[in-house]
């Protein structure tokens, strides 16, 4: 409870148990393991707020070290003078919680309102005899008709452009400095500002930890204990042609990292671009020959690489610089950028499906603020099947440095994944990343187990078999799962290492299974 339990008892500060199952009440509470020793007894609280609560039988009950000292005897309550009798049987489980455990629990409880129950486990409870009927008088059960369970429709993805979730950009708020091409291609390297700015990121708010608890939390921080330090200011350079899902890979890699408690900030060049040049550029501005518009693309991606470098500066440990970054003069200037402030590691996304790159063109048609002041849409796909083009003739793949090449990845199958020159702790979990990340939508199932022997006696843990309720429902599911995923060819079956689970899923036939 929130406040201590002193003195005699009043019904008026009892700790209420939750009514969890019709033939079970549960009452879970936390106590340091060096508590003095707790006296109580159970009170049968009547429906008639009339009738005055009803003190259990017999004596006291004693917690010391979370455990009730002497026999576990049954909790009895006589009724209307000593006519009636009603008896409980009382299960003790005790727990040692860790401070993250109770640091979830507490969280859930002040989010919620609901009484805290630390890992889902009560600490003790009440079973009642199984013959009573529920709470409304019926004794029928809700079950699920999974033969006739109709898969909802996935809700349509966001339509907010994934680039306008990356940073806002710190230069060109700042007062704008003269730039040439030869400040960065010269051999003395100079900062397009001659002055760091401060940074400052509200979306952010500088967050050392993720926003996760319990075991995820904890997860986080072994994860920062452990990286190398040799890694600690690192710059993923996005390559890739257009329509080849660079941005969308950006985004989850973004958030990836960010879970595990890295400081993550996107940079997405495209933004800068609008912003400094406007959105309404036609596939012109993007010619090879275009000499006004290779200087102008080279400004933005210099203050965006600039920005990330002071981000970096302030404390930031991962940037994904995104953009096409195409040819080599551009990675070049890039690495000339990086020397003493950060590592570099090309990630190149490459993809020869022509139906994915047509499907990626209409997305980009359609969401892109390029195109946003575009009415017509065969003048905007055709605009930028002319900016595709102009980018094609002066492509050169990655051959530089350390770099990831994602080749033909998006539908994970039959893809590639090459890596060059890539070693550290922090660059390996971002090949793992990708070596594991589908691009194209699949289903991800959940179920509990079918209903096992201790479920029915309403005992908490143990491995034991299926009732006959379970073994039903195994069976459902079989015929559920054949027909939800007869055109999933490459779906996996996943169990624990418990009797329940794996029995649950006997039936399922035709996938392979999986028990770690």
């Amino acid at each position: 409870g929130s406040e201590p339990i002193i003195g005699s008892w009043e019904p008026a500060r009892a700790l209420a148990m939750e009514r969890e199952l019709a033939s079970m009440w549960e009452l879970s509470f936390v106590v340091p393991p060096d508590h003095e020793t707790l006296d109580f007894k159970f009170l049968l609280k009547p429906k008639d707020a009339e009738t005055p609560c009803i003190i259990e039988e017999g004596p006291t009950r004693l917690l010391t070290g979370g455990m009730l000292e002497g026999d576990v005897r049954l909790a009895n309550f006589r009724l209307n003078g000593d006519d009636e009798l009603l008896e409980f049987r009382v299960f003790n489980k005790a727990d040692i919680v860790s401070p993250l455990d109770l640091a979830a629990s507490w969280r859930v409880y002040k989010e919620n309102f609901q009484p805290s129950k630390v890992r889902g486990i009560p600490d003790i409870s009440i079973n009642e005899a199984p013959t009573h009927a529920t709470e409304d008088g019926s004794g029928s059960s809700l079950e699920l008709d999974l033969e006739h369970y109709v898969v909802p429709t996935p809700t349509a993805p966001p339509t907010e452009y994934a680039a306008n979730l990356a940073a806002t950009p710190a230069s060109l708020d700042q007062p704008e400095t003269p730039w040439t091409n030869d400040m960065l291609l010269s051999d003395g390297i100079q900062s397009p500002r001659s002055a760091a700015a401060d940074f400052k990121d509200d979306s952010y708010h500088n967050k050392a930890m993720p926003e996760a608890a319990g075991a995820v939390a904890a997860a986080a921080v072994a994860d920062r204990l452990h990286g190398s330090k040799e890694d600690r200011k690192l710059a993923i350079v996005l390559v890739g042609l257009p329509a080849r899902g660079k941005t969308f890979t950006a985004v989850k890699l973004t958030r990836y990292l960010r879970w595990l408690g890295h400081e993550t900030k996107h940079f997405n060049v495209g933004k800068y671009r609008r912003l400094k040049h406007g959105a309404n550029q036609s596939a012109d501005f993007f010619r090879p020959d275009n000499q006004e518009g290779i200087e102008a693309r080279n400004e933005v991606a210099a203050l965006a690489m600039e920005d990330m470098i002071d981000w970096m500066h302030g404390g930031g440990q991962v940037g994904i610089f995104d953009a096409t970054n195409s040819t080599r003069k551009r990675r070049y200037m890039l690495m000339k950028m990086a020397e003493g402030n950060c590592k570099i590691i090309f990630l190149e996304t490459i993809c020869n499906d022509r139906n994915i790159i047509e499907r990626n063109v209409r997305l980009k048609i359609q969401q892109s603020p390029d195109y946003a002041d575009q009415p017509d849409y065969e003048a905007g796909l055709q605009d930028f099947l002319e900016r595709l083009t102009n980018y094609e003739k002066v492509y050169e793949p990655v051959q530089e440095g350390s770099y990831i090449k994602m080749i033909d990845m998006v539908k994970g199958e039959g893809g590639q994944l090459q890596v060059n020159n890539i070693s550290g702790y922090l660059p390996g979990r971002i090949v793992f990343f990708l070596v594991n990340s589908h691009l194209a939508p699949r289903p991800i199932l959940l179920t509990r187990h079918g209903e096992s022997l201790h479920n029915v006696r309403g005992r908490v843990g143990g491995d034991t078999v299926l009732s006959e309720d379970g073994e039903l429902y195994s069976k459902k599911l079989a015929n559920f799962i054949e027909k939800r995923l007869k055109n999933e060819k490459t779906a996996t079956i996943w169990t624990s290492t418990l009797q329940r689970t794996i029995l649950t899923a006997t039936p399922i036939v035709g996938f392979p299974k999986v028990v770690p």
